[in-house]
């Protein structure tokens, strides 16, 4: 969106007014295409860095307006979210040493960036996906404070008119609704440009759309997303469901998400592309600016298309069409949204390498892959390769079927050779880049498997809050020198230097695997559940799935020790037993805030809820178990007491 001025769209005549400069915008662009006055002769490259700011415990840091207000270098600019920032790199030329001058560029201003953060107390981290992020960090109150992104999220949200919910299935399966579309800030990405000439447009972007899968198969970085295991690539699908403005429907007809790898091959323009999308989707924001595209450039002057630019600003194709204006002359360029940010600058211009060469190879190699590729091809295996990374199975040109890593190893390191030399890089810079995409291959080690075993060494699931904690300092201490993440010694227990462990919000510490029953469930099915997980409280929700309810042992034990007959007290409804009257806190609760509260009411167990929904459960043995670990941290030689499970 750039520094335009963006507004919501509110007014039906506002929404039509720009709607019709849309359209003006579009016949415009057709014109100057028919009129050849393009850029040629020259391809340039330019990149998007977006990363991540947190804390020294590895928690996301919304201090970017703050970073801003402190007048960064003028490439640095604001993202949706406030733990969020974004390095732009200058466009240079596609040859010689052009991809060595941009990881220099990149590294220098992510040097800046990170010395500017360190005055606020916040460190730059580059990944797909933050693994210390929860729902709770996505509030409004941690979007940037800009009209544009709050302009957007409203007409998204308006667009929708319920919450979002995120479904993804990988090991972990991951549920939860939200009430913005700051989801969005949970990813952070690599985005790529490259300068293309009108006549070769589409042989370029349907050779972009071919190259997805392979290369995002070996970039994989973003496993995690609320600390479930999910996709390598899970930031694809988090991605598309953050923005998506569909509603459910009967299934008979067919939406396209905003987010999405299109719909069929390009066969001589992006005109096409913005029309399709223009034709599928709604007008979300839009812009004060009053240019006539048609009128300006029929006197002589290139528009600057605000209309089609803002829109095609909502609309998140994987491979996009842009269109741009520099020193009065206008150029097309693709854009790779594919790639995740990280894990290091070295692994980014690597994956820009192998994308770039590829593209080139196969357009020199094939000329047109659409007469050796079918698209559903291409989008399957964009799919595929989001989920299984290296271990993804693709459909390839001539209809073979063979393995994302086999491919490569075999081929398309090979390609992408090809097409470097055909852009005139340097040798060297060639064989260092694409030679770093073969030892990750070779090697199976992606960002995403690096930090699937750290996870793991970290003690994964259980590890709670904490491994996620200890596994971001991890990232930021491996990304430090800039060594590609296939040389990343493998994490063991001994080597971590942990995070703070004591837990300050509720829902660092937290159950959440929880057993419930409703209150129309027999006692016994309670009795039953406390009995087979060694737990002394059963919380009761209804049929839609709020918290009406807490069956403690103790009420059991009272109920059974006063009926006349066990047999009828166990078979009795859970209503006439549990509790009621029950006191609650939200998720970020401070920890000794909840202390007091339980102490004060003199609770066992204290519920954790969002919005009447049951989240989580802390009990008396949480803090124990968490008086234990900081008397260990401070005496670590002292060992724990053997604190047994409860037997009934």
């Amino acid at each position: 969106m750039g520094t335009k001025r963006i507004v919501r769209l509110d007014e039906p005549d506002a929404i039509r007014r720009f709607t019709s400069r849309l359209l003006t915008d579009l016949q415009a662009l057709e014109r100057m295409l028919a009129d050849d006055v393009f850029e040629t002769g020259v391809h340039r490259i330019g990149a998007e860095q977006e990363v991540f700011l947190v804390d020294a415990d590895g928690n996301p840091a919304p201090v970017g307006p703050r970073i801003m207000a402190s007048g960064p270098d003028p490439r640095v600019t604001t993202e949706f979210g406030a733990f969020n920032l974004e390095i732009n790199a200058d466009p240079i030329p596609l040859d010689g040493g052009c991809l060595r001058q941009m990881e220099q560029q990149l590294f220098e201003l992510h040097g800046s960036l990170s010395g500017l953060a360190a005055t606020h107390d916040a460190r730059v981290l580059l990944c797909g996906v933050l693994p210390t992020l929860r729902p709770a960090d996505l509030s409004r109150e941690n979007r940037t404070p800009e009209e544009r992104y709050e302009a957007l999220d409203d007409a998204l949200c308006a667009h929708r008119s319920e919450d979002y919910r995120i479904y993804i299935k990988g090991v972990d399966e991951l549920l939860v609704e939200h009430d913005s579309s700051l989801i969005e800030a949970c990813n952070t990405s690599f985005q790529l440009h490259l300068q293309v000439e009108p006549d070769e447009f589409s042989r370029m972007y349907n050779a972009s759309l071919m190259a997805a899968a392979p290369v995002l198969a070996v970039a994989t970085n973003s496993p995690l997303v609320f600390g479930r295991r999910l996709w390598r690539e899970s930031r694809i699908a988090l991605f598309q469901q953050s923005v998506d403005t569909r509603r459910a429907g009967s299934g008979a007809r067919d939406f396209e998400p905003r987010v999405h790898f299109g719909n069929g091959w390009v066969e001589a323009s992006p005109v096409e592309l913005f029309r399709d999308d223009i034709a599928r989707f709604r007008v979300l924001i839009g812009t004060e600016s009053d240019e006539d595209a048609l009128r300006s450039y029929a006197d002589g002057q290139i528009p600057s298309l605000d209309a089609l630019q803002i829109f095609n600003s909502t609309i998140y194709r994987w491979i996009r069409p842009c269109y741009g204006v520099a020193d009065g002359v206008p150029h097309l360029r693709i854009e790779n949204r594919v790639l995740p940010a990280g894990p290091t600058l070295s692994d980014e211009i690597a994956n820009a390498a192998f994308w770039y060469g590829l593209v080139r190879g196969l357009v020199g190699r094939y000329a047109d892959v659409r007469e050796f590729a079918r698209f559903d091809h291409a989008k399957a295996n964009f799919v595929a390769a989001a989920r299984l990374g290296l271990g993804a199975p693709l459909r390839w040109l001539e209809g073979r079927e063979v393995g994302a890593r086999r491919l490569i190893l075999e081929e398309l390191l090979a390609i992408a050779g090809e097409g470097l030399d055909r852009l005139g890089i340097d040798g060297g810079d060639r064989d260092h880049y694409l030679g770093i995409i073969e030892a990750r291959a070779t090697s199976r080690q992606t960002g995403a498997a690096w930090t699937l075993k750290a996870f793991e060494t970290l003690g994964g699931r259980g590890g709670g809050i904490n491994a996620l904690r200890e596994l971001t300092v991890e990232l930021l201490k491996a990304q430090a020198d800039n060594t590609p993440v296939h040389d990343w010694p493998r994490l063991k227990p001994g080597d971590v230097a942990s995070a703070s462990n004591v837990p300050e919000r509720v829902d660092e510490m937290m159950s959440t695997d929880l057993l419930t029953v409703r209150p129309a469930d027999p006692v016994e099915l309670a009795i039953s559940l406390m009995q087979w997980r060694h737990v002394r409280h059963i919380p009761v929700e209804d049929e839609e799935r709020h918290l009406v309810g807490l069956v403690t042992r103790g009420d059991v034990f009272r109920h059974l020790s006063g009926a006349a007959a066990e047999s009828e007290a166990r078979s009795a409804p859970v209503r006439d037993v549990m509790c009621d009257d029950l006191v609650t806190v939200p998720p970020h609760t401070p920890v000794s805030r909840a202390l007091s509260v339980m102490h004060e009411h003199g609770l066992s167990a204290l519920p954790v809820v969002s919005e009447q929904q049951l989240v989580g459960l802390v009990t008396e043995r949480d803090f124990l178990g968490l008086a234990t670990r900081m008397t260990a941290d401070l005496l670590p030689d002292a060992s724990p007491p053997n604190t047994p499970a409860a037997s009934w």
